[in-house]
C-alpha cells in the first residue's frame, strides 16, 4: 500500500488494491481534497485511522435523466408539506450527516477533521448542499430541517458524500432535487446503494467515470 508524502498527488490507479483503496496518508488540505475529487479519488476513514484514499473499479453512479420518482414521491413533491433550499445550512447538513443514527452504521466516518474540511470547501463554493425543510404551517415561515445531502462540485459533476433524513422520504427529495434542477451531466454516489439503485442510480466500470469526469 502507498502513503503519501506532503507532495500533492497519487498513485496511478493501476496501484489499486482489490478493495478499491489507492493510497493512505495525506491530508485534507483543499489543495489535496480538490485534486483527489478531480481524479475520481475520495477519503472514506474512521477516528483516529490514517486516511484513506478510494477509487473503486465500480463506481455508483446517477445519469440524471435516469432519475427514478415514483407515484408516491410525486405525491408527497406536489403536497407542498416540504421546502427545498441550496446552499443555505450547509454546516447544518454536514454536522446530521455526521451524527444521524443510521441502521448501516454509516456516518461515523466523518470525522471532526473531515467536518471542517469539507464547511472549508464550502466557503470556497466548492462543496454544496441541498436542504429540506418540513413546513409547520401553511405559510411556510415555520420550518425545521428535516434532510439533506452535501458533496462537491467538480466539472459539471455533483461528486455526493453524505446524506440524511429525519422523517421519511427526506433525503429522496433532496437527491430527486439535486436530479432535476441542476444542470450536472452525472452524479457521483461513489460505492453501491440500495437506497440510490431504487432512485435510478447504478455501477459503471471506473474507466467509464473517469472518462466522463475528465471529459
Amino acid at each position: 500500500m502507498i502513503w503519501l508524502s506532503d507532495k500533492i498527488e497519487f498513485p496511478d490507479y493501476k496501484y489499486t488494491s482489490e478493495h478499491g483503496i489507492i493510497a493512505l496518508g495525506g491530508d485534507l488540505s483543499e489543495k489535496r481534497l480538490i485534486h483527489a475529487y478531480k481524479n475520481g479519488i475520495f477519503p472514506w476513514f474512521s477516528e483516529d485511522d490514517p486516511i484513506v484514499w478510494y477509487c473503486p473499479f465500480e463506481r455508483m453512479v446517477l445519469f440524471p435523466d435516469e432519475i427514478k420518482v415514483s407515484k408516491s414521491m410525486r405525491k408527497i413533491i406536489n403536497k407542498n408539506e416540504f421546502t427545498i433550499t441550496e446552499n443555505t445550512a450547509f454546516k447544518e447538513v454536514i454536522y446530521n450527516c455526521k451524527n444521524i443514527e443510521r441502521k448501516d452504521g454509516f456516518g461515523t466516518w466523518i470525522t471532526d477533521d473531515m467536518e471542517q474540511a469539507y464547511i472549508n470547501l464550502h466557503k470556497k463554493g466548492i462543496a454544496k448542499s441541498i436542504e429540506v425543510w418540513q413546513n409547520l404551517d401553511c405559510t411556510q415561515s415555520e420550518r425545521k430541517l428535516v434532510g439533506g445531502l452535501y458533496g462537491l462540485e467538480i466539472n459539471n459533476i455533483f461528486c455526493g458524500e453524505s446524506m440524511f433524513s429525519k422523517v421519511s422520504n427526506a433525503s429522496k427529495l433532496a437527491f430527486i432535487h439535486l436530479a432535476k434542477n441542476k444542470n450536472y451531466k452525472l452524479i457521483d454516489c461513489q460505492v453501491y446503494n440500495e437506497h440510490l439503485a431504487s432512485l435510478g442510480a447504478r455501477e459503471v466500470d471506473r474507466d467509464l467515470f473517469l472518462e466522463i469526469l475528465k471529459g
